[in-house]
């Protein structure tokens, strides 16, 4: 399933527009939306594509870290699982940021 980051309504992983408000899922699904935000991110080095632990075959082949411009389009197409896509984009980062704590 797919949600539209404009009005929040799920619709099915082969639709290309929501459902609900008409918007275009290519740009404006949530997933589209954070890899839009992760490639425009100068911190984000790469994107890893994670599964779900009861993903189909060919979700689980695509669970890899890609370079920026070479991330495959979520949902992929031909997945199998019964419920759609289990798949989600974790940016990769260049640097992160270390938080101390102060004991006095």
């Amino acid at each position: 399933m797919q949600t539209c980051s404009k009005c929040n309504a799920s619709s099915l992983d082969n639709a290309p527009r929501c459902i609900h408000c008409d918007a275009d899922l290519r740009e404006y699904s949530a997933t589209a939306i954070a890899l839009a935000r992760f490639s425009a991110n100068p911190r984000v080095e790469a994107v890893r594509v994670t599964v779900a632990g009861d993903a189909c075959p060919l979700c689980y082949g695509a669970m890899k870290t890609y370079p920026k411009d070479e991330v495959p389009r979520l949902p992929l197409e031909g997945c199998s699982h019964e419920n759609g896509c289990r798949c989600f984009y974790e940016p990769v980062l260049s640097e992160t940021a270390i938080i101390s704590k102060v004991e006095k």
